[in-house]
């Protein structure tokens, strides 16, 4: 097996009782750091240190991948108009945020009679999402509903989220100056009522 030491340095190709024995010399461990090589590579280092030094780098490469987060909207073949609005807000939301988005269009009853008119509504939602999104496949109709999968475009290509700097969707906070009138509103009955 080859042997390299913990500075780097080649100690050459050595039997495995010599390597074994040059390991104990220096106070460290033989590990084995590419077994498919011919002759196999081992290096001399302290095994704990070198597991902890292989771990920081697993990491350091984790900080660096990019994980694609995907989110899903569901529609209806008949969704109301102000539905539809707030899940096309939602998916340009996701889209602006770097997420894929898949589209589902569920069919209930007899509406799996007319895939058409879902057709048409995912047509119409995929058209609204294009300055932010491209299309990954045509949409398909899986069993009872109709998929699509969308992508963002680059932040180049991207229009500008229409609700930068708004609040989130869905956040409702309550007001401030809200207090209940109407406590003061049955007392004010029940005074008229004595009254009389």
């Amino acid at each position: 097996m080859r042997v390299v030491d913990s500075d780097g340095s080649q100690l050459g190709v050595l039997p495995v009782q010599e390597a074994l024995k040059a390991a104990r010399l220096r106070g460290v461990d033989l590990v084995e750091v590419a077994s498919n090589a011919n002759p196999p590579v081992c290096r001399l280092v302290d095994y704990g240190r070198y597991r902890y030094e292989q771990s920081k780098k697993e990491k350091e490469n984790k900080k660096h991948q990019h994980i694609n987060k995907i989110k899903e909207v569901q529609l209806r073949p008949g969704i109301d108009p102000h539905d539809f609005k707030v899940k096309l807000d939602h998916a340009v939301d996701f889209l602006c945020h770097e997420m894929k988005v898949k589209v589902t269009l569920r069919f209930r009853g007899r509406e799996n009679a007319h895939h058409e008119i879902g057709y048409q509504v995912v047509k119409k939602f995929v058209e609204q999402v294009t300055p932010f999104a491209s299309v990954d496949a045509p949409p398909k109709l899986v069993g009872r509903s109709i998929n699509v999968m969308i992508s963002p475009l680059p932040k180049s290509k991207r229009a500008p989220n229409p609700r930068e700097g708004k609040e989130p969707l869905g956040d409702l906070q309550p007001e401030a100056d809200y207090h209940d009138d109407h406590d003061d509103h049955e007392e004010d009955i029940q005074e008229s009522q004595s009254s009389h």
